[in-house]
């Protein structure tokens, strides 16, 4: 656990940090709250950004997260979709991606209220089904690009696709590097960004189609603060 925060505004070089996030299972909650608990298609920052506090070893709500999340307030996410192939002999196939959902039963939640409830609960819970994501957050201060590369390979805390039952199936840490392109090169196996589906940040009102109310400005669990960011999603070019 550290203790202080370095002066990271200091600094003035860029990086993009790279997240491979694959597994049998992911959950992107948008609007995941009460009894209906959806997954987006695609990770939110908040969850993404989560995963990088986790490694670091910051306690929701602390100080030192709330430094960190302003810091990062102005990295912008592109999330990526990669396709995955199952093959058998000489066939191959595309697996497709689904959206499950399951239920849970929760004790002792709270009534409008304010009082305990004795009755369970009932919640309705979606899950990503075979998705393989890559995740580039560019426009990071350099000395905070190099503290989350040498946390997210030796994490403080265990790290989760969304829910701590959805557990990678591959090292999340993808890479540090200098330009998008680069990342893109590296991680894309030699392929353009046009031919995946991917969702983009943009800083235009006018160049999004969509507004995302997921970007974390404070995980405390008793006032969890998020805001607004724009994006677009650009589908594969085939």
């Amino acid at each position: 656990m550290m203790n202080s925060l370095p002066n990271w505004c200091s600094m003035s070089s860029k990086k993009v940090i790279a997240l491979r996030l694959s597994g049998p299972m992911q959950a992107w909650g948008y609007n995941s709250e009460y009894t209906y608990r959806n997954s987006g298609l695609f990770p939110t920052k908040s969850a993404v950004l989560g995963i990088c506090c986790a490694a670091m070893g910051f306690s929701r709500g602390s100080e030192q997260e709330k430094q960190f999340l302003g810091n990062l307030s102005g990295c912008l996410m592109t999330a990526i979709a990669l396709p995955r192939k199952r093959f058998s002999g000489e066939k191959s196939w595309m697996i497709n991606v689904r959206r499950i959902e399951d239920f849970h039963t929760v004790e002792h939640t709270k009534t409008a209220s304010g009082t305990i409830s004795k009755n369970a609960v009932m919640t309705y819970r979606q899950y990503l089904c075979d998705a393989d994501f890559v995740v580039l957050l560019s426009e990071i201060e350099s000395s905070i690009a190099d503290q989350l590369e040498d946390k997210l390979l030796d994490p403080e805390w265990g790290m989760w696709l969304g829910r701590k039952s959805c557990i990678p199936s591959a090292p999340i840490f993808a890479g540090k590097y200098e330009m998008i392109e680069a990342a893109n090169d590296k991680l894309l196996g030699g392929k353009e960004l046009k031919s995946f589906t991917y969702q983009k940040e943009v800083l235009s009102f006018s160049d999004g189609t969509d507004s995302l109310m997921d970007a974390p400005l404070d995980f405390a669990i008793d006032r969890r603060v998020k805001s607004q960011r724009r994006v677009v999603i650009h589908e594969a070019e085939i």
